[in-house]
């Protein structure tokens, strides 16, 4: 069976997953370093004792470094590695590939996992995991199918897959909304999920054309596979993956233990009906958005959104089928118990909801009063939203003074003339230990009985341990007529519990004894005079289309990208270098790996298209959707074949110097054009409610559309022929006022994204840049930037 993998994010979610049974718990280990930065996290002492409960109760603990790593902030992180490593931490779950290269070569011993936000989907990108870093184990990508898994699975690298919890609407590690909309960014731990928001899809007027009701067309049910754990556990995953660490320990024992039971059913060859629908009340009864599991089952439309709310939705329970006064008349669907938080939410003004309690346990078909505040309409719908049942027993098991005990194995040996001697062993065999006591005499009086031995030893008291089977399953080995007092079997039983813990703990002390220090050196990038420029400097031009292509040349664009999926239609002219996709599944091999070609430039937008190019001998260029935000991480993909990087957008231009200075290969950076902020797998146009499923045939998709947000801002949405959408910024990006501090930090590349930009606006764009690039050397004054863009990041700085 798959590990069962718990979030927490702080110490009584900790001891909530660990009670209802996770084989495995994620954390944060303080605030710098993790994608929950506003969760509570753990100080060193509390992440001490967390990873002291698990492993005495056989479980292990992952700490979580899954954000971007600035440069300067590289030897704090692996500091905060190792100091992680010497309280317990089994574990850590990375996203930054510069972070990962220095952990690996600093501390090989430590066990290491690619997070979901390094954005890998495909069995190429994993074994490049494996084979380039030493990763034991990759966080997948939510979107993936059942397929997917399997055929990944045969790498043999162990695969880690989110089961239940929050969905993001944006593949996981390429999401700019809530950095460039706010500066919190998602890489960073910050993300202020812009996507639960509303938003309207507008024409190019800005005439609605959302659907009735689709007010959050960016805003996903959650992920639910509790019913597809028989065919998840065929593909080959290791480790399930619960999604939650800004949740409450109440959410966690729910959910955990929900599919704890699910599990272990599985395991013991059977799921019983009446099981399983308890289960599915009991996750009802947490906080959800609703569920789906489409993405598994290769799908991605209307069904998994929530489209209408983006708070908790908790079971519907009943309706409202009267109001006198101030108390309301519902008839149950589904059983409630006392103290239960209900909702009452009128359908045709949702707004206008008000919440109350149950005042007593009652079934379903029952009729219930409920005080409220003011009348509610009959045929309003009632949910409970918080179950006082679940809430107590969340609470009753953080309050335990043994979160989980561990079964162990018994044995007890009486044997006349020999000292008694009591030996534990974990069921895992994991870790044993025996303990001596005194010589065993004759009888004077009473002899004891294998019966009363057993039932003594047996009682494990405030040990974080249990005996397997029970008193009964103890083993003894005990002569006849053996006398004892029963004082100092417990003595001896203490003690052997001791001795275990103390086996169960010392692999981690030694481990914690024998760690490298902290590199003296780091590789970082370095102030100081910028270095001499690795060529002229180019202008480049992102395009859609032959003919943008034709009038940026003519522009004086020096240098051509396009789309693979736009190289293939029309009469493109020469050496334009192929845009690789950031979404690389299985099933995007066959459009986008004949575009990598041997000696042939190629712009990767993940790392398994780079493993392709690296394999290929092609000459590769990394988009600016895989992060680089480090010098150890420019130097660790240079080292794996990237010749050449596009900066992330979420650089200031002080990183950007420190980056470029004695940079190992050529470095760009955009510098005009709309920022893509998201891509989702689901088609943003299924808002309008009018998906003719067939993307070839969508008369949408040929138009200007674009969100509106609350303060009136509109964000282009473009969707592909393959049903993929992205997502731009509400503002453009004007840098070409930085364009001589750019060059003079080091970079060379400079790039207009025309992307959403029609033949005359990219000749525009193309020359503007150009004449900046001649201006720049020649030390003149640049031009303002244009009115409405702004610099991106370059002077301001992410959370």
């Amino acid at each position: 069976m798959p590990e069962l993998l718990a979030p927490a994010g702080g110490p009584e979610p900790f001891r909530a997953a660990i009670a209802a049974g996770a084989d495995a718990v994620y954390c944060g280990f303080g605030s710098d370093f993790n994608a929950r930065r506003g969760a509570a996290n753990f100080s060193a002492d509390e992440f001490s004792e967390a990873c002291r409960q698990a492993h005495l109760a056989g479980a292990r603990v992952y700490v979580t470094v899954n954000v971007a790593v600035r440069d300067d902030e590289l030897p704090s992180a692996l500091a905060h590695v190792r100091h992680a490593a010497e309280l317990g931490a089994d574990a850590f779950i990375i996203q930054d590939w510069g972070l990962l290269a220095q952990v690996r070569r600093s501390w090989p011993e430590l066990e290491c996992h690619v997070s979901t936000q390094a954005n890998v989907h495909d069995a190429r990108g994993v074994a490049w995991c494996r084979d380039a870093f030493g990763a034991a184990r990759v966080t997948l990508s939510r979107e993936l199918s059942l397929p997917e898994i399997a055929r990944i699975a045969e790498e043999g690298v162990d695969l880690e897959v989110f089961a239940h919890g929050a969905l993001c609407f944006c593949y996981s590690g390429v999401c700019l909304l809530s950095s460039m909309e706010g500066g919190r960014s998602a890489n960073r731990g910050l993300c202020a999920q812009p996507c639960r928001l509303p938003y309207d899809l507008v024409d190019e007027a800005g005439g609605v054309i959302s659907a009735r009701g689709r007010t959050r067309p960016l805003c996903p049910k959650d992920n639910n596979v509790i019913r597809d754990l028989a065919p998840l556990v065929a593909s080959g995953v290791a480790s399930l993956k619960v999604e939650g660490r800004m949740k409450a320990p109440d959410y966690v024992f729910t959910v955990v233990g929900a599919y704890r039971e699910a599990i272990d059913g599985l395991a013991a060859g059977g799921r019983p009906g009446d099981d399983e629908a308890a289960r599915d009340r009991r996750l009802k009864r947490a906080f959800n958005r609703d569920f789906t599991d489409a993405y598994l089952h290769g799908r991605s439309g209307d069904e998994m959104m929530s489209y209408e709310r983006s708070n908790n939705r908790g079971e519907l329970a009943g309706v409202v089928v009267g109001c006198p006064g101030r108390t309301a008349r519902v008839r149950l669907d589904a059983p409630v118990g006392a103290g239960d938080l209900l909702e009452l939410r009128p359908d045709d003004d949702p707004n206008a909801f008000l919440t109350t309690h149950a005042e007593a346990d009652a079934p379903a078909g029952e009729i219930i009063s409920c005080p409220v505040k003011r009348p509610m309409p009959v045929g309003c719908p009632v949910r409970v939203i918080r179950s006082a049942r679940l809430m107590a027993a969340a609470s009753a098991a953080v309050l335990r003074e043994v979160p989980r005990r561990r079964p162990v194995r018994v044995r007890v040996e009486a044997r006349l003339g020999s000292p008694l001697a009591i030996s534990m062993e974990t069921c895992d065999g994991r870790a044993r230990a025996e303990a001596v006591g005194a010589v065993v005499e004759a009888a004077r009086t009473k002899a004891v009985s294998a019966e009363e031995l057993a039932e003594h030893v047996g009682r494990m008291g405030s040990t974080p341990f249990e005996v397997e089977g029970g008193t009964a399953a103890i083993e003894v080995c005990l002569d006849e007529g053996c006398g004892m007092g029963f004082s100092s079997v417990h003595r001896l039983r203490a003690a052997c519990c001791d001795a275990l813990g103390r086996a169960i703990l010392e692999p981690y002390e030694s481990r914690a004894a024998s760690l490298a220090p902290v590199p003296a050196s780091v590789a970082t990038g370095r102030a100081g005079e910028p270095s001499a420029p690795m060529g002229e400097p180019e202008v480049c031009a992102l395009v859609r289309s032959a003919e943008t292509a034709v009038a940026a040349l003519e522009a004086g664009a020096t240098r051509l990208y396009a789309t693979s999926d736009d190289l293939a239609v029309g009469e493109w002219p020469h050496d334009v270098v192929p845009v690789l996709d950031e979404v690389c599944r299985e099933g995007d091999h066959g459009r986008l790996d004949a575009w990598v070609r041997q000696g042939r430039p190629v712009a990767c937008g993940n790392v398994s298209e780079l493993a392709l190019a690296a394999e290929r001998g092609a000459l590769a260029e990394l988009r600016g959707c895989v992060p680089v935000h480090n010098r150890a991480c420019l130097d660790a993909l240079a080292e794996r074949g990237a010749r050449a990087a596009w900066l992330s957008p979420e650089l200031t231009l002080d990183e950007v110097a420190l980056l470029a200075r004695d940079a190992p290969i050529l470095l760009g950076i955009v510098v005009s054009g709309r920022p893509r902020v998201m891509t989702s797998e689901h088609c943003v146009l299924q808002a309008a409610g009018s998906c003719v499923h067939d993307c070839a045939r969508c008369e949408l998709r040929g138009r200007r559309l674009s969100l509106r947000d609350r303060d009136g801002s509109l964000l282009p949405v473009r969707t592909d022929a393959h049903g993929r959408s992205r997502i731009y910024d509400a503002h453009p990006l004007d840098a070409t006022p930085e364009v001589g501090r750019l060059l003079a930090c080091g970079v060379t590349r400079l790039m207009v994204d025309a992307t959403l930009l029609d033949e005359g606006e990219a000749r525009f764009a193309v020359g503007r840049l150009v004449r900046a690039v001649a201006v720049a050397r020649k030390g003149g004054r640049p031009a303002k930037r244009l009115s409405g863009a702004t610099s991106g990041h370059l002077f301001w700085a992410i959370g």
